[in-house]
């Protein structure tokens, strides 16, 4: 990403109301296969920006460490405490084999990841026999906009490339769904409004307080109604898929 959108997730990663409901989505789908997750678990978040959701991993037990390309990353991780270090997803400066958790939340996506494929496949290698890779990207072509400019975005995901890009990494996919589902109408508004309008820059800023509140409590249905149903749509989509072996130590 541009440097100013690593300041501006910094100032809004704990709050905002996209941020907060994509972790109730994405740590949901997780907490689910909590069997699967050691109580002494090691987190790895690849691609990690400014490290709120390296918080979130600590507090399920266990360690968890970040990795981003960014220095401009590596310098809010540290003002936020989490344990960090520079590397680049598509060759990750970890041992084979070394994390029961790998997340990636909207990186493969990214302009400098050349090779979506490979950089999946170096997830996995970092993966412990049975261990998890969750996985969020942006979805569906017809919403790109500025904010993917603003990003530096290369692509954005369909369900079925998401589920073949892990299956071709050698993963069992355990789960998949198109995610942001409910407020796809507003999205595809403002999406078609900004290229009317010519605007320019990402979306992330806070919004007035009631509809930070409103959106944020959309996701967060969102994120309940996931346990029981899977969205033929959504701005963004998401999957958890496993490593095969047993996983012993």
């Amino acid at each position: 990403m541009k440097p100013i959108e690593y300041k501006r997730m910094f100032v809004t990663e704990q709050t905002h109301w996209w941020y907060t409901g994509q972790r109730a989505i994405a740590f949901g789908l997780l907490d689910r296969a909590r069997p699967a997750v050691p109580e002494s678990a090691r987190f790895l978040d690849a691609g990690c920006g400014s490290g709120q959701n390296l918080i979130e991993l600590a507090k399920r037990g266990g360690t968890a460490v970040g990795v981003d390309i960014a220095p401009e990353a590596i310098a809010y991780c540290k003002q936020r405490g989490v344990r960090v270090c520079r590397g680049d997803s598509q060759r990750l400066p970890f041992p084979t084999e070394t994390f029961d958790v790998v997340t990636s939340f909207d990186v493969l996506y990214h302009r400098w990841v050349q090779d979506d494929r490979a950089a999946a496949r170096e997830l996995v290698r970092t993966l412990r026999a049975g261990g998890l890779l969750l996985v969020r990207l942006p979805a569906l072509r017809w919403l790109w906009g500025a904010h993917d400019a603003a990003v530096l975005s290369r692509h954005r995901y369909t369900r079925a490339e998401l589920v073949a890009l892990l299956q071709d990494a050698g993963l069992e996919v355990l789960d998949s769904s198109y995610c942001n589902t409910l407020l796809l109408p507003l999205l595809t508004l403002r999406r078609t409004l900004d290229r009317w309008t010519g605007r320019q820059g990402s979306d992330v800023g806070f919004l007035p307080a009631p509809f930070e509140w409103l959106f944020r409590s959309v996701l967060q249905i969102e994120a309940r109604l996931l346990r029981y149903i899977h969205f033929p749509v959504g701005a963004s989509v998401i999957a958890l898929a496993r490593k095969p072996g047993d996983g012993a130590s």
